[in-house]
């Protein structure tokens, strides 16, 4: 990386670290930056002007800009950033670009042990929100949920001298392209997928509730969720519940991103597709009650690793069980240790957000319908909307 740009890994690392010499300045169209943002940046929107190499409004705003911190400078691909890094370096600013830009935010991987938990690796990306796992025990590992991005966590395994011997997916996710089919024929290890998600799939080894995936001398065992989807499936290791997109920290997994099923002539092997169809909604929801009720079951000991963050600033993303239902957080988690299942219902219908972009294409992806093309990596940019409310 030049001296006149950020590698987006460091600007996460410094952001994860609260270090207060770091000012993020995103130059992006205010648009764009109220849907997709870098946490606590500050927006200038002049992204048109910079195009046009215009940088009257850059220049008009110099007294609002720190002078005493070192600057990032974030636009979509890191083109006009650079020509705004350039301008403020002129007049006497340190101030450097964010290398590719938001693009590059979108693939920062970020690994942090679980202190209360033997055996388990989170690994965090903050430009999506979405969070995965390498299991361990001994010198063998199953990692979980994996991004396209399959290199970091040979990576990652290698550093600590583990060889994967499983690749397990906790759903057919509609956020991001999964890494898990082609981590697991690159090692030719088994791929694990519960078989109401596996859509087209083939070289998979299904599983179902109460089954268990050997790590070392340990196991994953494994826990049908449904709701979110009809394949959802939790983990159990030790201490550890990988929840997830069935429980978040804050939330849970939305029940209304199965209408992918229906497109390209695909359906899923439960046979749900519910078409933005409210009463299949309401079902699904009832579901997802019923299974929250089933992990709400553990002891209050049991530690929560989700799938899926929104704003939270705790790192690593881990709570225990006990401590979600004290903190009440969780609205719709409330609804279900009360036993309110009409409440719990009523609420994710009526507070649904956007789902998350091109979700239909990438759960295509993620099914073996489609293959992925050149803009496989575009296709998961942006914000995570995963989550019920």
């Amino acid at each position: 990386m030049s001296n006149t740009a950020f590698d987006p890994a460091e600007v996460a690392r410094r952001i994860d670290e609260g270090n207060e010499d770091l000012f993020v300045l995103d130059v992006r169209n205010e648009d764009d930056y109220e849907e997709w943002r870098i946490e606590d940046s500050t927006n200038l929107p002049i992204y048109d002007e910079l195009l046009e190499h215009d940088y009257s409004t850059l220049e008009d705003n110099l007294e609002d800009l720190p002078a005493d911190r070192e600057i990032a400078i974030v636009c979509v691909a890191g083109i006009t950033s650079a020509r705004a890094a350039d301008f403020l370096r002129e007049r006497g600013f340190d101030a450097k670009s964010v290398d590719d830009g938001m693009n590059g935010w979108g693939r920062v991987h970020r690994a942090s042990e679980i202190e209360d938990v033997d055996g388990v690796v989170q690994i965090i990306r903050p430009g999506t929100g979405c969070l995965s796992y390498l299991v361990h025990d001994g010198n063998a590992a199953v990692v979980v949920d994996p991004s396209q991005y399959v290199d970091y966590y040979l990576s990652e395994a290698d550093e600590r001298d583990l060889e994967i011997v499983g690749v397990a997916d906790t759903h057919a996710h509609a956020d991001h392209v999964s890494g898990a089919r082609r981590l697991a024929g690159e090692l030719d290890v088994p791929y694990y997928l519960h078989g109401d998600d596996a859509g087209e799939l083939d070289r998979l080894t299904e599983f179902e509730d109460g089954d268990t995936v050997l790590v070392g001398g340990r196991s994953l065992e494994v826990v049908h969720t449904p709701g979110h989807t009809p394949g959802s499936v939790s983990f159990t290791f030790g201490d550890a519940l990988l929840s997830g997109d069935t429980l978040f920290l804050r939330s849970v997994g939305r029940p209304d991103l199965e209408e992918s099923a229906t497109q390209g002539g695909a359906t899923s092997r439960a046979g749900d597709p519910r078409d933005g169809d409210e009463d299949a909604i309401r079902a699904a929801s009832s579901q997802l009650f019923e299974s929250l009720d089933r992990l709400t079951e553990f002891g209050d000991d049991r530690v929560v690793l989700p799938g899926h963050f929104s704003d939270e600033s705790i790192r690593p993303l881990a709570t225990g069980l006990g401590e979600l239902r004290e903190e009440a957080t969780n609205e719709l988690l409330g609804y279900v240790e009360e036993g309110d299942e009409e409440a719990f219902v009523e609420t994710i219908v009526e507070s649904l957000a956007d789902e998350p972009a091109n979700y239909n294409e990438i759960k295509q992806i993620n099914w073996g319908k489609r293959q992925p093309g050149d803009d496989v990596e575009e296709l998961e940019l942006g914000p995570n909307n995963c989550a019920a409310n």
